[in-house]
């Protein structure tokens, strides 16, 4: 990161290149193997991906790439494929049967937009597509590289991830989950893809194994960060700064750490969060600038 840049400039500059490259892959252009791309579906797909965001994920991926030298078109294709996840899980996360959503971002969800069953298949059609971007020859690394990103991306988002946190999220509104059962179901619901973005970086990168064990336990510490500052947002901002409904956790009686021990405990373990990442990142000196302001970043965030 360039000293002279603030680091909202940094992460605009990043968002937009990835905006720039999901532009492009998800297109009209029909790819090898593939029969047609229907036009509807498509646009639902855009709607649900090209709907502005911070691209945290993203950004985290390719910062952490770039500590390592890392080739900067391969985690560029790498951070696209994780934002096509990242969407994938907010499109389902607010059809009727989840959470029920209107807003996304300050616009229609997809359901809205268009209709219960597109959502449906525009969030298959982001998940499928991830996997084909990072599969894909035109991600400049090796077979073996390639590989091992998809495993891990599988694992950060299937049953033991993001999608197992959230069914586990839904039994909690059935039976409330202890303290245990809350760091659980975070960890995997929003935590697993946080974490994925710091070590995939590491992996585009080639780096060794002690390096993509240390940013994925830095990924942990902002993915704990990034939930606690959430569930602190849900209580304490609106629905015009947020760009989606807030409220509603409370109003559901919903187990979150901040509910179970107060705001101030909750403001208390952000400050120790993001020193811990910022510790783990000492090795790196200057290089991890930018990766330590996401960290504070995240814990300090108003949106």
């Amino acid at each position: 990161m360039n000293p002279a840049d603030t680091f909202e400039t940094v992460l605009d500059i990043r968002a937009r290149a990835v905006e720039d490259l999901l532009r492009q892959l998800i297109g009209e252009r029909i790819e090898p193997g593939e029969i047609a791309r229907p036009a509807r579906l498509l646009a639902a797909m855009r709607h649900g991906v090209l709907n502005g965001g911070k691209r945290l994920r993203p950004f985290l991926l390719l910062e952490s790439a770039a500590l390592f030298g890392a080739d900067e078109s391969a985690a560029l294709r790498a951070a696209a494929a994780l934002e096509c996840v990242h969407c994938y899980s907010l499109i389902h996360d607010d059809l009727p049967a989840m959470d029920d959503d209107d807003l996304r971002r300050g616009q229609p969800t997809v359901h809205r937009a268009y209709d219960e069953a597109t959502a449906i298949l525009a969030g298959d059609g982001l998940l499928t597509i991830a996997f084909d971007i990072i599969a894909d020859e035109a991600t400049a690394l090796g077979p073996d590289r390639r590989a091992t990103l998809v495993l891990a991306l599988a694992r950060a988002s299937g049953i033991g991830g993001m999608a197992g946190g959230q069914a586990l999220d839904l039994e909690a509104q059935r039976t409330p989950p202890d303290e245990t059962g809350i760091i659980t179901l975070q960890a995997m619901k929003t935590g697993a893809l946080i974490r994925f973005a710091c070590e995939a970086g590491a992996i585009v990168a080639g780096a060794p194994m002690a390096d993509r064990e240390r940013l994925a336990e830095f990924g942990s510490a902002i993915g704990l960060a990034f939930q606690l500052a959430d569930d602190l947002l849900d209580l304490t901002s609106d629905t015009t700064t947020m760009g989606k409904a807030t409220g509603k956790d409370e109003a559901a009686g919903k187990a979150t750490l901040v509910r179970l021990h107060g705001v101030d405990w909750a403001r208390k373990q952000l400050g120790g969060l993001v020193a811990q990442a910022h510790d783990l990142l000492q090795p790196y000196g200057a290089g991890a600038a930018a990766l330590k302001s996401a960290a504070s970043f995240v814990a300090a965030r108003r949106r």
